[in-house]
C-alpha cells in the first residue's frame, strides 16, 4: 500500500510548486523595467520552483518516506523564502516605493497567503499533525473562499471596462464569495458547537455549488482570452492559473465530503 504521507506530500508539492513558479512570473511582469533587482529575484524564484516541480515528478508513491520528508524540508525553505520576497514587495508598494508598477497590493498579499499556506502544509505533513476533520473543513474553506473572492476581484479589475457584462459577473461573484467567507468565519467563531455533521455537510454543499459556478466562469473567460475574443489585460496563463485553483478547491471539498460521510458511518 502506498504511504499516505508520501502521496499527500507529492500532491501538495506538484500543485503548489507550479503555482509559486507562476506567481514569480506574474510578479515579474508587474514590475517596472528599472526594477532590475526585483526582476532578477523573481526570475530566480521561477527557476527554483520549476526545479522543485520537475524533481517532484521523479518520485513515486512508493518512494521512501524519509526521502520525501527531506524533500519537504527543502521545499519548505523555498516556500518560506518566496513568502518573504512577496511580503517585501508588498511593503515597497504600500510605501509608494514602486510607483507606476502593475502589481496590485491585494494581489501580492494574495500570493503571499498562498505561499504561507504551502509552507504550513509541508510543516504539518512532516510533523504528522494534520488537523482533525471538522477543523480542517472550516479552516480550508475559510482560506479558499477568500482566495476565490480575490480572484473575482482581480478578474473584474483586469477586464477592459468596456466588457461590461463580464465585469458585472465578476463583481457579482466577488460579492457572493465575500458573503460565503463571512458565513465561514461565523461558523469558525462558533466552534466547536458548530461542528456537527449536518452543518458541515450543508456548508460543503453550499460552497460546492458556488465554486462550480465560479470555476465555469473562469473556464469561459480563459477560453475567450485564449481566442482573443474579449478585451482585457489578463495574461492567458493567469486565466488558467485561477481556473486550476478553483478546480483544486472543488477537489478538496469533494474529499472532505467523502471523509465526512465515512466518519458518520
Amino acid at each position: 500500500m502506498p504511504d499516505p504521507f508520501v502521496s499527500r506530500s507529492l500532491d501538495e508539492i506538484r500543485f503548489w510548486s507550479r503555482i509559486m513558479k507562476e506567481h514569480s512570473l506574474f510578479l515579474k511582469l508587474g514590475f517596472r523595467c528599472e526594477d532590475t533587482q526585483l526582476i532578477n529575484e523573481a526570475n530566480n524564484f521561477y527557476s527554483v520552483f520549476e526545479a522543485i516541480e520537475n524533481k517532484s515528478h521523479l518520485f513515486t508513491v512508493d518512494t521512501d518516506p524519509q526521502v520525501i520528508r527531506t524533500f519537504n524540508e527543502e521545499v519548505y525553505i523555498a516556500a518560506a523564502n518566496i513568502w518573504s520576497f512577496k511580503r517585501k514587495v508588498l511593503g515597497l508598494i504600500i510605501q509608494c516605493k514602486l510607483p507606476g508598477g502593475n502589481n496590485l497590493p491585494l494581489l501580492v498579499d494574495h500570493t503571499s497567503r498562498e505561499a504561507n499556506y504551502f509552507r504550513n502544509r509541508l510543516a504539518e505533513l512532516n510533523q504528522g499533525r494534520l488537523e482533525p476533520l471538522p477543523d480542517a473543513i472550516i479552516d480550508e474553506n475559510v482560506f479558499f473562499l477568500r482566495i476565490m473572492a480575490d480572484h473575482a476581484k482581480f478578474i473584474g479589475h483586469l477586464l477592459d471596462p468596456s466588457e461590461r457584462k463580464l465585469v458585472e459577473q465578476a463583481r457579482n461573484f466577488s460579492h457572493d464569495f465575500d458573503q460565503l467567507l463571512y458565513q465561514a468565519i461565523d461558523l469558525d467563531s462558533m466552534r466547536p458547537q458548530s461542528q456537527t455533521h449536518p452543518l458541515l455537510d450543508q456548508f460543503l454543499d453550499q460552497n460546492r455549488v458556488s465554486v462550480k459556478s465560479l470555476r465555469d466562469f473562469k473556464a469561459t473567460a480563459r477560453d475567450l482570452i485564449d481566442a482573443c475574443r474579449i478585451k482585457s489585460i489578463i495574461h492567458p496563463l493567469l486565466a488558467d492559473h485561477v481556473f486550476r485553483e478553483a478546480e483544486r478547491f472543488l477537489y478538496i471539498i469533494d474529499a472532505f465530503e467523502i471523509s465526512l460521510n465515512q466518519s458518520k458511518m
